[in-house]
């Protein structure tokens, strides 16, 4: 009996570990794919975290998932950031339009009011809503390059933009191609933006979670390494593609999906 009991066990637990290994790639290709597109990574990650159930997104495997993504900002744009000391102005720039996201930032996550703003309905008319707004930028004149004209007052105000991402639906990068659609910059060099300001981003929103691990003692675990590995990949991936997309078309796919998207949401809320 002792035996057959055991060997039950170690079958279960075993069933438990795929799973939470499958959880783990569908929440990495979420992250990956969506954090760097218009159309919010963690809108995606927390539909389909309350859709299916998923157990093993905890604040440990969500600070690997963006860990990865960061990696992929950096690695990709090495020689940029190696050569940051040659172009301080970028350097300059990226911090000036991180600002406002990062104390705003700080105040939502450290009084809790983050969690007063997560919810379903929120996250559909946020998502239809700046969608709708991208289309109007994205018809916009384009008359300015971000190495001549991207500048003080063109980051700051790409910078405010930015914090509207810290409600649901919204998108950091989508907010920001937006705004610098709207500052007359084309789609490449808005997009380029984005990544820059994602790097600031991802940083200050990990180590507020790294903050809350090391206060709960959160263990390690191989599912992190995973998340963080799969999580580069995918960002990687996403990274190279959207860039080559984005000097051939225009953002109509984004944001179409995303008006089907909040019109999916609405129908699982209102039915």
């Amino acid at each position: 009996m002792h035996t057959s009991y055991c060997y039950n066990f170690e079958i279960s637990y075993e069933n438990k570990m795929l799973f939470d290994y499958y959880e783990i790639l569908v929440l990495s290709f979420i992250q990956g794919i969506s954090e760097f597109l218009p159309i919010s990574s963690s809108a995606h990650l927390y539909i389909i975290s309350e859709l299916f159930d998923f157990k093993s997104q905890s604040l440990m495997i969500d600070v690997g998932m963006h860990l990865g993504s960061l990696l992929a900002v950096l690695i990709y744009f090495k020689h940029d950031f190696l050569n940051i000391h040659k172009n301080k102005k970028i350097l300059y720039l990226m911090v000036i339009g991180s600002i406002p996201l990062i104390l705003v930032g700080f105040v939502i996550y450290t009084t809790g009011f983050i969690n007063f703003i997560r919810n379903l309905e929120l996250l559909a008319w946020l998502s239809l809503i700046f969608a709708i707004v991208l289309y109007f930028a994205d018809k916009i004149k384009v008359t300015k390059k971000i190495d001549t004209d991207l500048n003080l007052k063109s980051i700051f105000i790409i910078g405010l933009f930015q914090i509207a991402s810290l409600f649901p639906g919204v998108s950091r990068s989508g907010i920001v191609i937006t705004a610098g659609r709207f500052l007359n910059f084309d789609r490449y060099d808005a997009t380029k933006i984005s990544f820059y300001l994602s790097v600031p981003a991802i940083a200050g929103a990990s180590f507020l979670s790294l903050k809350s691990m090391f206060d709960n003692d959160i263990n390690f675990n191989s599912l992190v390494l995973l998340s963080v590995f799969l999580s580069f990949i995918f960002s990687y991936i996403a990274i190279k593609y959207f860039l080559i997309f984005v000097r051939n078309f225009n953002f109509n796919i984004f944001i179409i999906y995303r008006i089907i998207l909040s019109l999916f949401i609405f129908y699982i809320i209102y039915s």
